[in-house]
């Protein structure tokens, strides 16, 4: 599939060009308006929208916050914002571009198609954003979020050589939870802690984390491990057999020929033409630095999403464990069905919270454990406590 939003202008294309080549991301001179133009967009809401219509809409809570937690407001609008809107672009393109989906395993490495160069293209320009937030309030966020800019920055740019084009809407999807993420932390702000809708879209937060960070993220894992794997054995290979004067040129191992002849129209006979646009520039193979790059970073990331829902799921365990099964406490529990039922909405609650809590503190570059230690907030605690104390007696 095309680019929808087409080439950028001749004269900014022209402008980035020589730098695009140079850092051996050729791709990036046919998106550079997308990312300038994303960056702007965050930038913009950021600072002008989010400060405007907050307090139209939250006239209570907004104005009542402290300037830390007004900046941490309109991160969160932002964050939010995008979020939607490219899980939104990127479930699109895996649907309708065909041209992605007939791609072979040696494509899926080195192929392109300029619908997954716009997701790259929007995912670079909210890191940009990202990154200018954090070095501007380092002090604030800590050195911990600096590095996160940094490194996801750095690794959705890496996909301008192209490199692996054809993930940049699979593992942006693992964003399908940060909707929910922060509509919860939204809600803590306004004053509806604990709230049944609260309640609702913890629920949702819990099943779309496990979802598409744990089984969709470890599925597309293993299958990116192994593309790559036969993209370095093709590279290995050819470099391998040919003679040292020669040059490496996979390319013909890895395209398909494709002659557009299925194509009615133009369009599709370019986009057929343009998964291979690029072959030159990633005629020698694939780098082994790369593909460590990119493995290193995807197990640690897939290691915190493990460990971030171990920790989700052993807060809904203590809720529901309680007292000792022979203490008063304990026996009063066991004669409402309804007060169950509530404890099982703090635990998902403290859960969300407890999500919550471990990514700002990873980003912060804190100690997990020490937000795992506070562990859900103390109006949930508080509320578990009231609860056990107005069960009924045995004489009630």
């Amino acid at each position: 599939m095309l680019d929808p939003f087409g080439a950028p202008p001749a004269w900014l294309r022209t402008l980035v060009e020589p730098y695009a080549i140079a850092l051996k991301s050729p791709t990036l001179s046919e998106h550079i308006h997308e990312v300038i133009g994303s960056f702007l967009f965050y930038q913009f809401i950021h600072s002008v929208v989010s400060p405007w219509l907050s307090p139209i809409l939250f006239p209570r809570s907004y104005p009542a916050l402290s300037a830390r937690t007004k900046l941490n407001w309109d991160i969160h609008v932002v964050s939010l914002v995008q979020s939607v809107l490219i899980n939104a672009a990127a479930l699109w393109v895996m649907f309708f571009d065909d041209e992605r989906r007939s791609m072979s395993s040696g494509e899926r490495v080195f192929g392109y198609t300029g619908a997954c160069g716009l997701i790259q293209a929007l995912a670079v320009g909210y890191f940009i954003y990202d990154l200018i937030v954090s070095v501007q309030h380092v002090k604030m966020f800590g050195i911990g979020m600096l590095f996160h800019a940094v490194s996801a920055l750095w690794v959705f740019s890496l996909g301008f050589r192209p490199f692996v084009n054809y993930y940049a809407p699979v593992f942006i999807l693992y964003e399908l939870s940060s909707p929910f993420l922060n509509i919860h932390w939204f809600l803590d702000k306004v004053n509806m802690t604990g709230s049944r809708f609260q309640w609702y879209n913890g629920m949702m937060l819990l099943s779309v984390f496990f979802c598409c960070r744990l089984v969709w993220g470890t599925w597309q894992s293993v299958i990116v491990y192994k593309d790559m794997w036969n993209a370095l054995q093709q590279t290995w290979s050819a470099a391998s057999s040919s003679p040292l004067a020669t040059p490496v040129n996979i390319g013909a191992h890895v395209f398909t020929l494709r002659d557009g002849g299925m194509c009615v129209d133009e369009t599709c006979a370019r986009a057929n033409a343009e998964i291979a646009r690029f072959k030159d520039f990633t005629a020698g193979g694939v780098p082994t630095w790369l593909v460590l790059t990119y493995v290193a970073s995807n197990i640690i990331l897939n290691f915190l999403n493990y460990f971030w829902f171990s920790k989700m799921v052993d807060t809904v365990l203590k809720r529901f464990r309680g007292p000792p099964a022979d203490t008063p406490e304990a026996k009063k529990l066991d004669q409402t069905s309804s007060n169950v039922s509530q404890l099982a909405q703090d635990a998902v609650l403290g859960a969300a919270s407890t999500l919550e809590e471990n990514e700002d503190a990873a980003l912060r570059g804190e100690k997990v454990s020490s937000a795992l230690d506070t562990g859900i907030s103390e109006d949930l605690r508080r509320r578990r406590t009231d609860l056990i104390a107005d069960l009924p007696g045995p004489g009630s």
